[in-house]
């Protein structure tokens, strides 16, 4: 799956959530856990290992000409529910 993001979002999101949109995309080269998190735009909260330890992200599904890809919104350590919910279902 292609990953992107807004690259002048990284700092900002890094300094209000201690996780870069980056750290972010390793997520998705392991098993993760993804639901829906809002309905307009659609949007979708990933769970899963980044840097040793566990991220959540919030994500779009787009189109290009290419094909579908993740366009990442923002992302943060994940809360202990968060942590409990990854371990319940992987």
């Amino acid at each position: 799956m292609r990953v992107q993001f807004d690259a002048s979002k990284q700092a900002e999101v890094l300094r209000k959530h201690g996780a870069s949109l980056e750290e972010a995309r390793e997520i998705f080269d392991q098993v993760y856990i993804v639901d829906a998190k809002n309905d307009d735009p659609e949007q979708f909260r990933a769970i899963g290992w980044s840097r040793g330890r566990i991220c959540s992200v919030i994500l779009e599904v787009r189109h290009d000409k290419v094909g579908e890809y993740y366009h990442l919104v923002t992302a943060w350590k994940a809360t202990k529910q968060e942590v409990k919910a990854y371990a319940e279902q992987v």
